[in-house]
């Protein structure tokens, strides 16, 4: 039987996970709710499976993604999340996933992608796959991404969110001045002259 962990800040979601696979003979080891525990429990489990989203608190689901690859062991990453696989896929992929689900997605797809990871197969959307984005994606914009680094990708998302500096670092477990410098950079390397600016181009590019 395989084993699963489950990392995801929404309890509804945890339990509509745990409930589809251990109906499908999972066994589901652990779960949590933020990326610190994560590191700590998963590593004490070391479960075959690790259903992973991206947007959690206190370590985000890009650096956890970076710190299981490199424990190097056997342990599958599946990402599940609503985020846009336009700008996050390829991340995941790049950080050691071995697939990535959209939340929007059938829970249908959810079983194919575990079946395929767990086989030693990758199960990712196209636009991972193929570099000149999706439909309706405003190219120009998606080059200009591609210099922004992870963690100021999910900063740039929770100040898209509505968030203030103070919660940012107080969720991010960073100080105020760093926050406020990876928001300098974020409008340097997007080219956006205010906050706002660069909130719109996080909505443009479905980062909300």
């Amino acid at each position: 039987m395989n084993t699963v962990f489950i990392i995801d800040d929404h309890p509804v979601i945890r339990l509509a996970i745990r409930m589809l696979l251990e109906h499908e003979g999972y066994e589901v080891v652990g779960e949590t709710d933020n990326g610190c525990d994560a590191i700590q429990m998963v590593r004490e489990c070391l479960p075959d499976l690790i259903i992973l989203d991206i947007s959690i608190p206190k370590l985000d689901g890009l650096e956890v993604l970076c710190r299981f690859n490199a424990m190097n062991t056997s342990m599958k990453t599946l990402v599940l999340t609503a985020q846009s696989p336009t700008l996050f896929a390829t991340r995941c992929m790049r950080s050691g996933a071995d697939g990535y689900v959209c939340k929007e997605g059938d829970l249908s797809e959810l079983l194919s992608a575990i079946r395929a990871v767990l086989s030693g197969y990758n199960y990712f959307p196209s636009q991972a796959l193929n570099s000149h984005g999706a439909d309706g994606v405003d190219t120009q914009e998606l080059e200009l991404f591609k210099a922004v680094n992870d963690r100021e990708l999910m900063v740039l998302q929770l100040f898209a969110q509505g968030r203030t500096n103070k919660e940012i670092a107080k969720g991010m477990f960073l100080s105020n001045k760093t926050v406020s410098t990876y928001k300098k950079r974020l409008m340097q390397k997007l080219q956006a002259k205010s906050l706002v600016e660069l909130i719109e181009m996080a909505k443009r590019n479905a980062l909300v």
